[in-house]
C-alpha cells in the first residue's frame, strides 16, 4: 500500500534571517567565525537588529532537506514546533508553499517564540549562524502523531533535538512506529559538539537505524576513533553509514558494499545549507531505491547546486540538474 509520505522529517523549525557582512563586523560584534552558536533572546535580538539587508526564509537542517526532496518531487511532511506568532505563522506558510506538509499547526500561547538564526555569510563563503532556539526546541514525544508516523516511507531525524530528554522521546516514538508499519528510519548526525554532548546515547541509538548521516568530524567523535575504524564500526552497528568529508570525496558504506563518490570543488558563494541540500539529494536516491552511489552522486550534485548561491535552498530544478551531469532518474 502506497504511503502517504515519502519522506517525513522532524527537526528545529527555524526561520533564518541572512545578511552579508565581514570579518571585522564578526570581530566587532563578537561572533565566532563558521559555527554555530547558541544565543539568548537578548542576544539574538541585538543581532537582529544589526543586521542589514536582511533575508528571510523558513530553515532549520531537516526543513531545508525537506525543501530539496519537494524541489525533486516527492511527498514530504514535517514535524516541527511553532508558535502562533508572525515568525511562526510565516514558517508554516512558507512550508506549506513549498510543498511540505506542515503537519502540527502552529501553538497558541505558545510557552516560547517561534525560533530564528541569525546568519552572517562573509566573502569567503563562510556562514556565522547565532541561533536563538526558542520553541522549536520544545518538541516532545505528544507532537508525533501515528497517523503521520504509521504513514511514512522514510523517517528522518535531525541530531540537534537529541539537545533535550523531550527530543529524544520524539525520536524513540517517531522511530518505534515508522519502523511498526514497515518504513526505514534514519538520523544525521548534525555536529560534532552534538554528538559529544550526547555520545552515549547516539551510540545506543545508532544500532536502530535504517541509515546515518555524517561527516567525517561527528564520525570519529561518536566511537573516538580515527576514521577508518569509525566507519568500519559504525558499518558493524548500523544499516547505512554516510560520510562526508568536506569537499573530498562522499564515503558511502552498507554491509560489504562501499561506494566512494568524488567531489567537483568549487569556490562557494555560501556554505549554508550545503549538508541539508546533500540530504536531500542522498535521500531522494534512497526513497527511490537507487544504488548507493547514485545517492551519494545524488547529494553531492545538489549540495554543489545549493553552495553556488546565498540562500540554504535549491533555486534550480534538480532533477533536471541530475540529467545534466547524467545521474538516471
Amino acid at each position: 500500500m502506497t504511503k502517504r509520505f515519502k519522506v517525513v522529517g522532524i527537526g528545529n523549525a527555524i526561520v533564518d534571517v541572512i545578511t552579508q557582512s565581514d570579518d571585522s563586523f564578526l570581530d566587532l560584534m563578537g561572533i565566532e567565525k563558521g559555527i554555530m552558536q547558541l544565543v539568548e533572546k537578548d542576544r539574538g535580538e541585538l543581532l537582529y537588529g544589526a543586521m542589514e539587508n536582511r533575508v528571510q526564509a523558513p530553515g532549520g537542517s531537516v526543513a531545508n532537506t525537506l525543501a530539496g526532496l519537494g524541489n525533486l518531487g516527492l511527498s514530504t511532511g514535517f514535524i516541527g514546533r511553532v508558535r502562533d506568532d508572525a515568525l511562526g505563522r510565516f514558517y508554516a506558510h512558507e512550508m506549506t508553499e513549498d510543498g511540505t506538509v506542515f503537519v502540527n499547526a502552529p501553538v497558541k500561547e505558545g510557552e516560547l517564540p517561534t525560533s530564528r538564526s541569525m546568519i552572517f555569510v562573509t566573502p569567503d563563503g563562510e556562514r556565522s549562524m547565532n541561533t536563538y532556539l526558542g520553541i522549536s526546541s520544545e518538541i516532545s514525544e505528544l507532537d508525533v502523531h501515528p497517523e503521520t508516523a504509521e504513514d511514512t516511507e522514510v523517517m528522518f531525524l535531525e541530531g540537534y533535538l537529541y539537545d533535550k530528554d523531550k527530543g529524544k522521546a520524539a525520536f524513540d516514538r517517531a522511530a518505534e512506529l515508522t519502523h511498526k508499519s514497515g518504513g526505514k528510519v534514519g538520523i544525521s548526525l548534525s555536529d560534532p559538539f552534538c554528538v559529544e554532548r550526547h555520545r552515549d546515547d547516539f551510540r545506543r541509538f545508532v544500532p536502530d537505524m535504517d541509515f546515518v548521516i555524517g561527516n567525517e568530524h561527528e564520525w570519529e567523535s561518536l566511537y573516538q576513533t580515527d576514521l577508518s575504524a569509525a566507519l568500519e564500526q559504525a558499518a558493524s552497528e548500523c544499516g547505512l553509514v554516510v560520510c562526508t568529508r568536506s569537499g573530498s570525496d562522499v564515503v558511502l558504506v552498507q554491509g560489504d558494499r562501499e561506494a566512494t563518490v568524488p567531489v567537483n570543488r568549487v569556490d562557494p558563494v555560501d556554505t549554508t545549507g550545503a549538508g541539508d541540500q546533500f540530504a536531500a539529494g542522498f535521500l531522494y536516491g534512497y526513497a527511490t531505491g537507487r544504488d548507493l552511489e547514485t545517492c551519494g552522486r545524488m547529494g553531492t550534485i545538489a549540495a554543489g547546486e545549493v553552495i553556488s548561491h546565498i540562500g540554504p535552498r535549491p533555486e534550480v530544478d534538480l532533477k533536471e540538474l541530475f540529467r545534466k551531469h547524467g545521474v538516471a532518474l
